[in-house]
């Protein structure tokens, strides 16, 4: 590799980092029950210590998103547990997620529920955690809705729009100058019928009518097989309405797998879009890059260590496309020429110039097999395998 591309790779390691969140730490499964590991985290101080651990591997994740109710059990008291956390474990707060589908009021929806005191519940949550952000410095609230139907004519939809428009500016309104809030979008799941914020067009207009400190929020794993992932990218990009990611990978739809996984050449794409529109309007796209995956069989630190790993090289590739001989490439329709530049970029082994970033950062060159040595699985297995082994497991 000539000296040119190798500082291109360095830079762009210097600006990439992604968040990790709080609940790959812990114990997931499907909808059929929890898959038990013993070293899974069990509170959120362990939450913080294995993501820790993971950002002193790879100095690329200095901070982790946090959902409230799983990570706050005191509400807006847990602020200063989650400040001392911070302070030990060498991780900042980062997003911070509502929920609003665990509880069992919102059976029939949250912001597009019938019952006006159940959306005033969702809308008074959201504040709250407007509020936790505002006292952790933390920029982004990401709101994902489960809100839907499963059976036709059970739900009036043009109706649940306008809540959801309502309630989405009145949630807008609570945000302070530097907070955004983040729209997310679904197709299915846990809806079968129809789903309020089914796609990036529902969440644009949504975000849209909400206000100018909301924008969309693209989990790579709520989309259709076969859907052209980039070109939704490349359009919230134009819209200037992409706010941010929810990294993770799949073979059918919200799999929640490793990042690149199934697919690596797909998630270069992405990260070349954003490249691409970065020197193409000559401004950096300001997106938080963060990861959302469920690690149900996969040791829970490892995983994370492999998509961080995999996110750092698949950016790397993307920043070796030459933008300017691809745009005059694709002004003479050269076809062949301006596929090449991509798939040129993807075939390049950036891994000796990610192990030469890492050494002047003073983290492992291979972060994977330094943890396997350190002890700390070891250790945490110890400590938390009997509280993990008390965790319930069955669907019914």
């Amino acid at each position: 590799m000539n000296p040119a591309s190798s500082d291109r790779i360095l830079q762009a390691l210097e600006k990439f980092r992604i968040e990790i969140p709080s609940w790959g730490f812990a114990n997931t499964g499907t909808r059929f029950g929890k898959f038990i590991q013993a070293a899974a985290a069990t509170t959120t101080e362990e939450k913080f210590s294995d993501a820790g651990q993971v950002h002193a591997l790879t100095g690329t994740c200095p901070t982790i998103a946090l959902h409230v109710l799983w990570d706050f059990p005191k509400g807006t008291e847990s602020v200063a547990d989650i400040q001392s956390f911070a302070g030990r474990f060498g991780v900042k707060p980062g997003s911070i997620n509502p929920n609003l589908f665990q509880d069992q009021e919102y059976k029939h929806g949250s912001f597009g529920n019938p019952d006006p005191s159940i959306r005033t519940r969702a809308l008074r949550h959201t504040r709250d955690s407007v509020e936790i952000a505002r006292g952790l410095q933390s920029r982004d609230i990401s709101l994902w809705l489960a809100d839907g139907s499963n059976y036709p004519g059970t739900a009036n939809i043009r109706q649940r729009k306008r809540w959801f428009e309502e309630l989405l500016k009145a949630a807008h309104a609570y945000l302070s100058p530097m907070q955004r809030l983040l729209v997310e979008y679904k197709p299915f799941e846990p809806a079968f019928y129809h789903t309020d914020v089914a796609d990036w067009g529902m969440a644009l207009l949504l975000a849209r009518h909400a206000g100018p400190q909301a924008k969309v929020l693209v989990d790579t794993g709520h989309h259709y097989a076969a859907q052209n992932i980039e070109q939704i990218v490349a359009w919230l990009l134009s819209e200037e309405m992409l706010g941010g990611f929810h990294f993770n990978d799949r073979r059918y739809a919200d799999d929640d797998l490793t990042l690149g996984s199934i697919d690596p050449y797909q998630v270069f794409r992405i990260f070349h879009e954003i490249l691409f529109y970065e020197w193409d309007t000559q401004k950096p796209a300001d997106i938080a890059y963060m990861i959302d995956q469920s690690h149900n069989l996969k040791g829970k630190i490892e995983a994370m260590l492999q998509t961080v790993s995999m996110a750092q090289e698949l950016y790397a590739k993307a920043s070796l496309v030459s933008h300017a001989e691809l745009a005059d490439a694709q002004r003479r329709s050269d076809l062949v020429k301006a596929e090449s530049f991509l798939q040129d970029a993807f075939a390049t082994d950036v891994r000796p110039v990610i192990q030469e970033w890492r050494r002047s950062k003073g983290v492992p060159l291979h972060p994977l097999d330094a943890f396997r040595q350190s002890g700390y699985l070891e250790r945490v297995t110890e400590q938390r395998a009997a509280r993990n082994s008390q965790s319930v497991s069955s669907y019914a």
